[in-house]
């Protein structure tokens, strides 16, 4: 076939195509392409889709300055119909193609396209309408390597259509796509620039580019086969060629008599594929082949690398570091429904004063989601959302160290560093792990199963869709996940195990820490002693028996066990007035450390360990 076939190629499937319109009746290919100059592209484009589709034609058109590239199907009123009006365009009026039938329509819509090129190469000078290379007949060039003639044969097209086939002891260049034959021309030894050098193709039409290209690289003797490769077996068979010939229709392949062989192609990587290709495990018709197949570890490797590229760019220049405008949202629960706007935020926000909600409303810094200015004394319904504006600022310095471990179609498992907090708070907006990732796997974002606070390093689990976090979180809720910290503190425990079941404050308190509270959430931490350091410290291990906020760290407070580097929680049954350790800080001595749970999809049990 004439076309080059791109859009065929892509829609293959296995060896059919992935859709196949049965008509009852023959089909009528055609196949073309002519190097003319045309003019007025945007309106012959609007004409032709318009011809096409009425006449009931499917494929696609190309068109550029430098010509013509085409293969439709349909009934053979219509293809004759389409011709009729080619051969009115000046340059066209001889114009010939290859014409073929089949049982069903390959395609699945008429498209016409205009392109800077009709075959890309991407070399200027290069104009094929005006001038090529000398051709050769098929005939002519058996008659000289009957005789032995003294002829190098150069194929020139790319490497899977090679694999199925090619001319006996012709020059090979290892290509991939058409626009990598330049450089390949470069790298042939310059003895061959003094040969004579028959090039050849499917049907010809790389080779009116790639003729007069070589001619300018310097090569005297260039022929290019007329026809091509269908043309020599239609007239000479399979003399001195070795194999079938690649084809960019239904067919896949054609041996030397034309006839449709029983290759495929692989939809992945365009590999042809002959009946022991196809008996191979790993071939999967739509996915994969022995050739572009790939054990699942390699995959992930693949993934894992292209998104931590992805990662480490975004983090270079934090998004925080440029001040913008930051809008978050309130949600109004049942139980504030028709309270102020002021008691409601005074409730779920204890730690800052009224004063400072008064002074925020006053800037309007309040808007309901119609855009408009709510104040203090706005009554509120429950359900209702108030968006908080917080004007331009650069934030905080957050710890950009993060590393994906695990990346599969269901979990994605990070290693948090710190200090980095996972959601927007406080001062911080976009500098938080969450919206990271947002950068890395938008438009899909990752949904936390679970969280750390902002000056916890350590392993984080995330989920691809909401399904999956639904089931994980399920796991945490149930006690079937295991979560082990490892923690220094300052002090040595009188005790090897304890399980502390303190109580914690739901809401809270001070500079927004939680603290022991007999009235509030249930906890339960076990904790274990793994080395008791002579500098004062000891090394522990703590098990989560449920996720409060600060868990950990308040049950260690509350026995005077406070973690080295805690800036909340201090020695002395103290609390600081900081929340989020700076950057520069000295780190708080705490890590999740271990995290086994059940695969949501696959239910195989997964573990993780910190590498940090």
């Amino acid at each position: 076939m004439y076309f080059l076939g791109w859009a065929v190629a892509k829609l293959r499937h296995g060896r059919q195509f992935p859709f196949r319109v049965m008509t009852g009746e023959m089909v009528t290919n055609l196949a073309a392409y002519r190097f003319v100059e045309l003019s007025g592209l945007k309106g012959l484009r609007e004409e032709l889709l318009a011809l096409c589709k009425e006449a009931g034609l499917k494929g696609t058109i190309l068109l550029s300055v430098e010509g013509i590239n085409l293969f439709v199907a349909g009934s053979a009123e219509a293809v004759s119909k389409l011709m009729s009006r080619l051969r009115e365009i000046p340059g066209l009026e001889d114009f010939e193609g290859k014409v073929s039938e089949s049982e069903d329509q390959p395609f699945r819509r008429m498209l016409v396209r205009i392109k800077r090129e009709i075959i890309s190469f991407g070399v200027e000078g290069v104009e094929p309408g005006k001038r090529t290379s000398p051709k050769l007949s098929a005939k002519e060039l058996k008659r000289w390597l009957d005789e032995g003639c003294k002829v190098t044969l150069l194929d020139t097209r790319n490497d899977y259509e090679v694999k199925l086939g090619t001319f006996k002891g012709a020059v090979v260049p290892d290509i991939r796509t058409f626009r990598e034959f330049p450089q390949a021309v470069r790298e042939l030894p310059d003895a061959m620039k003094d040969e004579t050098v028959v090039m050849f193709c499917t049907g010809g039409i790389r080779c009116e580019k790639a003729g007069p290209f070589m001619e300018m690289e310097g090569f005297r003797n260039i022929y290019q086969l007329e026809g091509g490769i269908l043309k020599y077996f239609e007239e000479c068979g399979g003399d001195h060629y070795d194999g079938e010939c690649f084809v960019f229709d239904q067919r896949v392949g054609v041996d030397p008599a034309l006839q449709e062989t029983d290759t495929a192609v692989c939809y992945a990587c365009q590999a042809p594929l002959n009946m022991e290709d196809q008996e191979d495990v790993r071939y999967v018709a739509g996915k994969t082949c022995p050739y572009c197949f790939k054990p699942e570890p390699e995959k992930m490797a693949e993934r894992i690398a292209a998104a931590q590229a992805k990662l480490d760019a975004v983090c270079s220049v934090l998004p925080g570091s440029v001040p913008l405008e930051n809008r978050r949202p309130i949600n109004v629960a049942s139980r504030y429904d028709r309270w102020t706007l002021g008691d409601v935020l005074a409730d779920q926000f204890p730690q800052i004063p009224r004063e400072e909600w008064e002074r925020r409303s006053t800037e309007e810094r309040f808007i309901s989601y119609g855009g408009k200015p709510r104040g203090m004394a706005y009554i509120v319904r429950a359900g209702e959302r108030i968006l908080q504006i917080f004007p331009p600022e650069v934030e905080p310095e957050v710890a950009k160290d993060i590393r994906i471990v695990w990346d599969d179609e269901a979990v994605v498992v990070i290693e948090k560093p710190a200090p980095l907090p996972m959601h927007a708070s406080g001062r911080y907006h976009r500098n938080t792990l969450q919206h990271l990732l947002n950068q890395v796997y938008e438009p899909k974002f990752l949904r936390p199963a679970h969280r750390l606070d902002a000056n916890t390093r350590g392993l984080v689990l995330f989920a691809r869709t909401r399904h999956y976090c639904r089931l994980l979180q399920r796991q945490f809720l149930e006690g079937k996940v295991e979560k082990i910290y490892r923690l220094r503190v300052q002090g040595h425990p009188v005790w090897e195990e304890k399980t502390c079941e303190s109580s914690i404050s739901a809401e809270p308190t001070g500079p927004g820490a939680r603290v022991v509270d007999e009235d509030g959430l249930a906890a339960r931490t076990d904790f274990n002693v793994i080395e008791k350091r002579s500098d004062g410290t000891a090394l522990l291990e703590a098990r989560l028996g449920s996720g409060r906020t600060n868990q950990i760290r308040i049950h260690l407070w509350e026995m005077n066990l406070p973690i080295i580097g805690d800036p909340t929680y201090l020695p002395g049954g103290k609390m600081g007035d900081k929340q989020t350790l700076d950057v520069g800080d000295a780190p708080m001595a705490l890590e999740a450390w271990k995290l086994v749970f059940n695969h949501p999809l696959t239910g195989e049990k997964m573990r993780f360990e910190n590498t940090k």
